[in-house]
């Protein structure tokens, strides 16, 4: 059974027998237009909250042609949100700005192209204003999509498609990975091994061209093994290297998650941190400082990271300033924005 209208909600006609106004400058105020004088938004609005006026956001749409919805995919499994700070982190960056404008935050996530098929056909539905993307894998079809339906989106990460003009909010991977890399040399360390990210996503590839480039000559592709930006997957590949390289001296390891299996690792093959093996990760989530030995990594900012991608969102929407440092993508020519990150030097490293 349909559930019954609640009579004793306030209505607009009661709000604007309150303020003493038509019905129409009630519905122009709460909707947001910007030519009601000044004067009127202020009686209105002290009426909305003296009779706690809720506005009905179903006909809100009908008239403003919007949702005040904000859809947050990630291209992961539920227990990879869940259960990596990561996800948490951008959430509340996100979470932040958009009540601050007033919009409300859905979060979708796909784990089959099944749930991908209707992930899509739910975000071009009208049920939401934008959304946000991360986490895409390689050759993710939602970009493509989105971009010719137009509906506005922003990507966390640097899109791995060039053929797709996606707007995106990225931390500085490549160069946190060489500076890492730059510190274990400096350390003396000869056997400088890494653990790599998922080769089909941005963070992953990124971070083992700066650790590369920071080695220069002294990269050897044999030390580099691939992980899935978890801790069990962080632990396999360490126990993988140190079998191919026993002498192994040095670690970089591509985000802090898998930095902590690798911690496990080592010191279950008897190698001490750091007297044997320095390790670095990447990301500095709050653990960080807690793991045994405390970890070095190199820290991003991504709560910054969400409250950013909302705000370029916002943007793209007419419904707030561009957030600072945007600049054009040089192959795509989107708007992009690209956070620093800075090396903390803790005990592992």
């Amino acid at each position: 059974m349909a559930a019954r209208p609640d009579r004793n909600r306030p209505t607009l006609e009661a709000v604007a027998a309150r303020a003493g106004v038509s019905r129409a400058t009630v519905s122009r105020v709460v909707n947001g237009a910007v030519t009601v004088d000044p004067h009127l938004v202020e009686i209105v609005t002290r009426a909305v909250a003296e009779l706690g006026y809720v506005p009905n956001h179903a006909a809100r749409a009908l008239v403003t042609a919007r949702t005040d919805i904000v859809a947050l995919v990630a291209s992961e499994p539920d227990h990879r949100v869940f259960g990596d700070p990561f996800f948490s982190a951008i959430v509340r960056g996100v979470s932040h700005a958009l009540t601050a404008a007033d919009v409300r935050l859905m979060l979708l996530m796909t784990q089959t192209p099944r749930d991908l098929e209707h992930t899509e056909r739910y975000l071009l539905s009208g049920h939401v204003d934008g959304a946000l993307l991360v986490s895409q894998h390689g050759r993710d079809s939602v970009p493509a999509t989105l971009a010719r339906a137009g509906l506005p989106f922003v990507t966390g990460g640097r899109p791995m498609r060039s053929d797709v003009a996606a707007p995106y909010v990225d931390n500085d991977n490549s160069g946190g990975a060489r500076r890492a890399a730059e510190h274990l040399l400096a350390l003396g360390r000869t056997r400088v091994g890494t653990v790599t990210g998922p080769s089909d996503m941005s963070a992953g590839v990124d971070r083992r061209r700066g650790f590369t480039e920071g080695l220069g000559a002294r990269f050897d592709p044999r030390l580099a093994e691939p992980g899935d930006f978890t801790q069990d997957g962080g632990a396999a590949a360490t126990r993988r290297l140190l079998e191919r390289a026993p002498d192994l001296d040095a670690l970089f390891v591509a985000n802090d998650l898998m930095a902590f299996g690798a911690l496990g690792a080592l010191r279950q093959a008897g190698r001490q941190v750091p007297g044997d093996v320095a390790v670095i990760g990447f990301d500095d989530i709050d653990l960080a400082a807690a793991a045994d030995p405390a970890l070095t990594t190199v820290r991003q900012r991504t709560v910054e990271q969400g409250s950013t991608m909302a705000a370029l969102l916002l943007s793209l929407l007419g419904r707030g300033e561009a957030p600072p440092g945007v600049v054009p993508d040089a192959a795509t020519g989107a708007p992009s924005v690209v956070l620093p990150v800075e090396l903390i030097l803790r005990h592992s490293a």
